[in-house]
């Protein structure tokens, strides 16, 4: 028989055999990561593990190698793991099953259901990567329509865009879960996805079956890793969340994501970098975790149809100037709301410092007249903090300032314009019709 006859015998055996799956063992288990003999695997690649002393079975990805041996990052605690426990690579990369059925559902980072409903949901599934690249800048849309979340306070005088990222800055204790849930409950968004990150686990029933009614769990789906998971999985969870939204957005629709709290991603990233053998940089964090940072950022914002409008919790203790995660997320963000301890502890809620607070994008999207409104609205607040010791002491003299009289004379009005109890939905219209009333 002639060569050319037997080559494309020869190539369709080749094409129609499969590669044996990779396995091996480990050799170490080091803190949060093992280290094993596994031929042939790449960076980011997902292998199952296997122990058949106890039965225990994980997932877990390469993230690194040193000599010839495969660091790995366990998804998953690792109890009940052994020297005798079998790895099997995969030759697959990290992906997540997303769908329309995951609305109204809670699942972990590995995909499973958490809530009481642990039966798959109904209807199609696609699956998505857990990394992917960021929109091109010239596919993106121009952000020109604003985002009601139904809190005046943001609506009035720091108006979001339709596709803009923002960060909400806070220490603990000062009403950002609160602030979410009423979020979620007005938004005019199409959906919302919710990560929780290293959250306490009695935060998440509270936050998810107290404070949201029917109709906002209906089109939210959440992802949750408690503070208790490792770090592989809590890291994972604001992947996941991304990914989620990210379907969402393919589909033409208006997305508002909310993670709690993009510093606990920060921890669980500088968990898993120091354990590879990183070096420390700033504030104990790896070099790892200053790229991961702006391609995990990135992935939010308008694409060419639909946009995903986010919101970051930063955890701020102490001086926030020199906090490295809130100073990188400061830069990268398209604007900042910074919660008061001093406005929480007077019982003012939301407790939005917004002198102090900036959205880049509300000369683009709000209308002249609401610019107009909120430039003169902070023009007060501005001069009423001024002379707040003066009026103290009782040494203001009235009739000295005009402005400053005015910023007297309004102060009642803008502080109940500001204070909104979560039983007090506002619409973008009605936010502005009572901005008009307290600068009348």
């Amino acid at each position: 028989m002639s060569l050319e006859h037997v080559l494309p015998r020869l190539h369709a055996r080749l094409g129609d055999a499969r590669p044996r799956p990779m396995k091996g063992t480990i050799r170490s288990i080091r803190g949060v990561l093992l280290r094993a003999s596994v031929a042939g695997v790449r960076i980011g690649e997902l292998c199952r593990l296997h122990d058949p002393s106890s039965g225990r079975a994980l997932a877990a990805e390469v993230i690194g190698f040193d000599g010839d041996e495969a660091i790995l990052s366990p998804i998953g605690s690792l109890e009940g793991l052994s020297t005798r426990t079998e790895i099997t690579a995969t030759g697959e990369a990290l992906g997540v099953s997303v769908g329309d059925g995951q609305l109204g559902r809670v699942i972990s980072p590995m995909g499973d259901y958490l809530d009481g409903d642990r039966q798959p949901p109904l209807g199609p599934m696609r699956r998505y990567p857990l990394q992917a690249e960021p929109p091109e800048p010239f596919a993106r849309q121009v952000i020109v329509d604003p985002l009601s979340v139904g809190v005046r306070a943001i609506d009035g005088l720091l108006t979001l865009g339709r596709g803009q990222r923002m960060g909400l800055f806070g220490e603990p204790g000062v009403g950002k879960s609160s602030l979410l849930a009423s979020m979620v409950r007005n938004t005019d968004a199409d959906v919302v996805v919710i990560g929780l990150i290293g959250e306490r686990g009695r935060e998440v029933r509270e936050l998810l079956d107290v404070q949201l009614d029917a109709q906002a769990r209906a089109r939210t789906v959440a992802v949750v890793a408690t503070s208790d998971r490792p770090a592989a999985e809590r890291a994972r969870a604001a992947y996941v969340a991304t990914v989620l939204a990210e379907y969402h957005r393919d589909q033409g629709r208006n997305v508002l994501l909310l993670m709690d709290s993009l510093t606990r991603f920060a921890r669980a990233q500088r968990e898993i970098g120091l354990a590879v053998g990183e070096p420390p940089t700033r504030r104990g964090y790896p070099p790892s975790f200053f790229s991961a940072l702006p391609r995990l950022l990135e992935r939010a914002g308008p694409a060419a149809r639909g946009s995903i409008t986010a919101l970051y919790t930063v955890l701020t203790e102490g001086d926030a100037a020199t906090d490295p995660v809130a100073e990188e997320a400061r830069s990268i963000l398209d604007g900042h709301v910074v919660l008061s301890a001093e406005l929480a502890q007077r019982n003012h809620f939301p407790a939005i410092d917004v002198l102090r607070s900036r959205s880049r994008l509300m000369e683009q999207v709000a209308s002249p007249e609401q610019r107009q409104l909120a430039m003169r609205m902070r023009e007060l607040m501005a001069r009423r903090n001024d002379i707040e010791m003066l009026i103290r002491i009782g040494e203001y003299a009235a009739g000295s300032d005009p402005l400053a009289d005015e910023a007297i004379a309004r102060h009642a009005a803008i502080e109940a314009f500001l204070r909104q109890s979560a039983a007090e939905p506002s619409g973008a219209r009605q936010t502005l019709e009572h901005m008009r009333k307290v600068l009348a």
